[in-house]
């Protein structure tokens, strides 16, 4: 016979909620220690329930749970703390990074790293304009936890297999392959999808130095290349929302 799990004041955010029967939600949070799970909070639809209020995005709160299968029943909550006020375009990219945790964490499973990553990043989000290193740092986090990491940090033999001025191609079960810089004359949407990368933006971003531009961009196009095929056919809704933004500043320059 299985179990009851009861879980008692787990440090936890929404992801993700939507109506469940009358009054109830059916919600997606991440949580400190036990990962992705999904949660009935029955009854907070109600007109005077006071919970509906503190489950939203990005709130820190404490959750309790008890149930014997994935679906867990929500028994307790509390706010753990002072909500961080994010605006914008940083809005958009706080949905984003919930998109990715929906799709790629598996449910049940432990990984408080990325849950760190993820309060370090609401920080980050507080403050506007949305700095492009707030999402790289994440997604590279995010890959690294999940063991598709290629530059992590504390590999040492990094700086052995990449010479800062020559290129390497990104190659499917293999790795990086020096090779040649190829002539894609002016065409910015090629280069876009070019899986060939200076040596000296690699370095930078197993170092974890953000501050070339260029590094930036690269992290953008190697994490996609690598997000891809984890994501399949899987929409990430979150990126339209920055389309509204990208026109604007094309019209301002």
């Amino acid at each position: 016979m299985m179990s009851v799990k009861r879980v008692t004041l787990q440090p936890a955010y929404v992801l993700h909620k939507r109506p469940y029967r009358e009054t109830s939600f059916l919600v997606e949070i991440i949580t400190q220690d036990h990962g992705r799970l999904t949660v009935i909070a029955r009854g907070v639809r109600k007109p005077r329930s006071a919970t509906q209020g503190l489950l939203q995005a990005f709130k820190p709160l404490f959750m309790s749970w008890v149930g014997k299968t994935e679906l867990m029943t929500m028994t307790q909550l509390e706010l753990r703390g002072e909500a961080p006020v994010i605006q914008g375009e940083c809005l958009y990219a706080g949905f984003y990074l919930h998109e990715l945790m929906i799709a790629l964490l598996a449910r049940g499973d432990p990984h408080p790293g990325v849950f760190q990553a993820y309060e370090k990043a609401l920080d980050a989000l507080q403050s506007t304009p949305l700095e492009q290193k707030t999402l790289r740092i994440f997604e590279k986090y995010l890959l690294e936890d999940l063991g598709y990491g290629l530059l992590l940090k504390s590999d040492h033999t990094v700086v052995k297999r990449f010479e800062a001025d020559k290129y390497y191609r990104l190659v499917a079960d293999q790795g990086f392959i020096l090779t040649e810089l190829p002539n894609l004359g002016e065409d910015a949407h090629a280069a876009s999808l070019s899986p060939v990368f200076l040596g000296r933006n690699l370095l930078a971003m197993a170092k974890e130095d953000w501050r070339d531009e260029g590094v930036l961009q690269d992290a953008k196009r190697l994490n996609r290349f690598i997000l891809s095929p984890l994501l399949g056919s899987r929409p990430l809704h979150s990126r339209r929302l920055f389309m509204p933004f990208n026109e604007r500043k094309k019209h301002v320059e």
